[in-house]
């Protein structure tokens, strides 16, 4: 079957603040002089990864719902300037916004408006259905209308991917997700046991490959059964900022899974990838290109 694109990214197009705090927890104070200033730009998770995979030269499509405001102009602008297809659907709440504190290591705490979206919200099934049917792969936020567009993934038959952020590995919301994937993403910040959370995934699941990042300690892989340990990879520059390492991460692994890599070597270039991520500010949207990341993954090797 012919397509005219290689991912399908649904959801997580929006707005984030951007606030350089001296430390985080930020201690309570009247006020904080923010001399580095403090920038609005478009990019939430599904922008950075659909701009990933894009810059990697991955066909790619973004899919969700946008307000008719200046944030939503913000979010068409990027995909102009960088060059990747945006279906926006109108969204009269607007579209959706937070306000990141970002520590001087690169540490981050979001707030998330969630004013911006409804429970009701819908991506049209017609829609969601004619981008899946012409696209090698979907990759799905965790968003109430992405979440609803599930059952008519899987009807499409396209292969899909999710990252689960930080999830517990207890909260309900996430699980229709974590089931219905081909591959998962998640970070084991919030895991007790990041092994156990894994594996219950794949037994209760779709998944063929999970993978849960741990920032500075590397990444682990979970396929046929077996765990390993992926190392971090040294950033090329000094870590500035966390902020879309994991977006970096998936997408990455993703150019590699769908150029037919192995595992492993998916989970490298996605190492190197998240390593380029906390080198950029918050500030800008700059992913990694397709011949600088070969280029570092063929520097791991040796």
């Amino acid at each position: 079957m012919s397509t005219d694109t290689d991912v399908l990214v649904l959801g997580g197009a929006g707005v984030d603040t951007i606030v350089y705090v001296p430390e985080l927890p930020l201690p309570y104070a009247d006020s904080y002089m923010i001399d580095s200033g403090i920038r609005t730009r478009a990019g939430q998770t599904g922008d950075f990864v659909a701009l990933g995979l894009s810059a990697l030269g991955l066909r790619t499509h973004h899919l969700d719902l946008l307000g008719d405001d200046p944030e939503g102009e913000l979010v068409r602008a990027l995909h102009r300037e960088k060059g990747v297809a945006l279906t926006a659907i109108p969204q009269p709440a607007g579209t959706k916004r937070a306000v990141n504190l970002v520590g001087p290591d690169g540490r981050r705490l979001s707030l998330y408006d969630t004013s911006r979206s409804h429970a009701d919200d819908r991506l049209p099934e017609a829609t969601v259905r004619a981008l899946a049917e012409s696209s090698r792969h979907v990759h799905v936020s965790i968003t109430h209308p992405c979440a609803h567009a599930l059952p008519v993934l899987h009807e499409t038959g396209v292969p899909l991917s999710t990252d689960l952020h930080d999830w517990d590995g207890e909260n309900p919301y996430h699980e229709p997700f974590a089931l219905a994937a081909d591959i998962v993403f998640l970070s084991a910040a919030a895991l007790t046991d990041p092994e156990r959370t894994m594996r219950r995934i794949v037994e209760h699941g779709r998944a063929r490959l999970v993978v849960a990042t741990a920032g500075a300690e590397g990444a682990y892989l979970l396929t046929d059964g077996d765990l390993t340990h992926v190392p971090a990879v040294p950033p090329p520059a000094p870590v500035v900022d966390s902020n879309g390492a994991g977006d970096a991460f998936a997408a990455a692994f993703l150019f590699g899974h769908l150029d037919g890599a192995p595992p492993r070597r998916c989970a490298l270039y996605g190492a190197v990838a998240g390593a380029h991520a906390c080198t950029v500010p918050s500030t800008e949207t700059a992913a990694i290109g397709r011949d600088r990341l070969l280029e570092r993954a063929a520097e791991m090797d040796h």
